[in-house]
């Protein structure tokens, strides 16, 4: 019987990943992300799981701080959508731990690189097939990388490939890509068939527990709701947007008005996102281009501030 869970839910990737005796399964992630040289054989994780995180309804960004082997910190996080400003927050979050490493009259060269993971089960750069991106800060003429810097890289699960005939002999990044999107349509022997390597079994063995036992199962079933309502929530709000920035372009005739629509939309989208009642289109659309810019401004830093 499949086991019906996915990873991708908060609940889930927290309890997988963010679980110490789990550290075997976030080493095997990490290592099939970076690629290093050098494998990463051991982690800190620094806000490991705890039902705490969970005891209220609201749905919330769950990220898994580490510290590795090798001294590199390390915010790994799950994605269900794509919002403005998300790249921006990762590059924030990659710069506050290169920063926080550092006390008052530190030395600089001891300070480790700092390193930004997104997994995002949506598409967040349309116009490639490209599924893996790797940003570091770099010289544009020579090529030259600042190496232990900050970085941030996106996996974009679904501009994978992956076949069940062949996911066994695929790579431990297609591997983790299928369990992430996948395990919930097999059942714990079934996935340890696909997916044989020794970094998967705490994995495996996680869901499996999270399907069985009453009090994670109500917890999951509770988290994978709110999800479900934070992504209906999203997209009525963008739909809400683009129809409005329609509906204003044929009355008016004019770039602006669906310019204003647009801006409209976003701005009741943030304003649900951090809790509040949205704003009426008959207050928003006569304040003009520039107030709705400045509004939206606003509003992307304070949620950017509530995240941090």
């Amino acid at each position: 019987m499949p086991l019906g869970i996915r990873p991708t839910v908060d609940f889930a990737f927290k309890k997988i990943f963010g679980s110490p005796q789990n550290s075997a399964a976030l080493i095997g992630l990490l290592n099939a992300i970076l690629d290093l040289d050098r494998p990463i054989v051991s982690v800190e994780i620094l806000n490991p799981f705890s039902y705490q995180e969970f005891a209220e309804s609201k749905l919330i960004v769950l990220d898994i701080r580490c510290r590795d082997s090798s001294g590199r910190m390390l915010n790994v996080e799950m994605q269900v959508s794509v919002y403005a400003g998300l790249i921006e927050r990762l590059v924030y979050y990659a710069c506050s731990m290169y920063v926080d490493q550092l006390s008052k009259g530190g030395n600089y060269a001891l300070a480790a690189p700092s390193i930004s993971i997104c997994l995002l089960s949506r598409v967040l750069f349309s116009q490639t097939t490209q599924a893996y991106h790797r940003f570091q800060l770099l010289d544009q003429r020579s090529g030259r990388s600042i190496s232990n810097g900050i970085e941030v890289h996106t996996v974009e699960l679904t501009k994978y490939a992956l076949a069940e005939q062949t996911i066994s002999r695929a790579s431990k990044l297609n591997q983790w890509v299928f369990l992430l999107l996948h395990a919930q349509d097999y059942d714990g022997e079934a996935l340890r068939r696909l997916l044989p390597g020794i970094e998967f079994e705490p994995a495996i063995s996680t869901i499996e527990t999270i399907s069985a036992k009453t009090e994670d199962k109500q917890m999951y079933d509770q988290r994978e709701k709110a999800q479900r309502d934070y992504e209906w929530a999203i997209s009525g709000a963008r739909e809400e947007g683009r129809e409005e920035g329609r509906e204003e372009g044929r009355e008016e005739g004019r770039e602006e008005g669906r310019e204003e629509g647009k801006l409209a939309g976003q701005i009741q989208l943030l304003e649900q996102l951090l809790g509040e009642a949205p704003t009426g289109d008959g207050e928003l659309l006569p304040q003009g281009i520039d107030a709705l810019t400045k509004r939206m401004s606003d509003l992307q830093k304070r949620l950017r501030d509530r995240e941090s």
